[in-house]
């Protein structure tokens, strides 16, 4: 009933700052110089990376995001992860962050399990504050498991309804509508808690090291 009650606040607060969006959509947004995906590091200490093939236009024109990353890292000791960054320099036009949740059920993965859990792990050693998303899915036999967030202007949120708040906010604010997504998945490769649990370590200590280089990639 909480949940249900702090969605329907986001929402109307939303809703009261869509007027003070609009009424500065003609103006420039000033956005910080930011280097291209296309030089995100090949190695993140001890992961290599290897890139996937670039999305098809029929995805692009979906997402209609102005830079974006597909690649997979794997290490020494067989782990791997798929990353995937979007970036839209501004969301003023209709374009904005898709959530993978919308996306899944098209491609054939069906959710099986979602919660938002703390990005700071000390047992990965990860220091940044904010949520991400915690998602199990599956296609036929196959299941992976997800961690995403939305990031803008150092700020890392699972949940897609703060995201949009801080986004008419930061419009308001700072007149910037600038964010991104970051997804990084791993395979669960056998049966039962043990194999999501080490699916999740290995993501969790992917994202250890992922999280400082981001840094020249999405502005703060």
């Amino acid at each position: 009933m909480s949940d249900m009650r702090t969605r329907v606040i986001v929402l109307f607060v939303i809703l009261l700052g869509v007027a003070g969006v609009v009424a500065r959509a003609d103006r420039y947004e000033q956005i910080p110089p930011r280097a291209h995906l296309s030089g995100f590091p090949m190695e993140l200490d001890g992961w290599h990376g290897i890139e996937e093939p670039p999305l098809s236009k029929a995805v692009l024109d979906v997402l209609r995001a102005d830079d974006y990353l597909t690649r997979s890292y794997y290490t020494s000791d067989r782990a791997i992860v798929g990353l995937y960054i979007g970036y839209w320099q501004s969301q003023r036009q209709g374009d904005t962050v898709h959530s993978p949740l919308n996306c899944l059920p098209g491609s054939g993965w069906e959710p099986l399990s979602q919660a938002t859990v703390p990005i700071r792990d000390p047992d990965t050693l990860v220091r940044a504050d904010g949520t991400m998303n915690r998602v199990v899915i599956q296609k036929g036999l196959d299941r992976q498991l997800v961690l995403y967030w939305y990031q803008s202007h150092g700020r890392m949120v699972g949940s897609e309804y703060w995201s949009k708040f801080y986004l008419i906010t930061d419009a308001v604010r700072m007149n910037r509508t600038d964010g991104s997504i970051v997804r990084v998945i791993a395979p669960i490769r056998g049966e039962g808690t043990a194999e999501e649990q080490r699916a999740e370590r290995d993501a969790r200590r992917f994202v250890a090291v992922l999280l400082p280089k981001l840094d020249g990639f999405l502005p703060m």
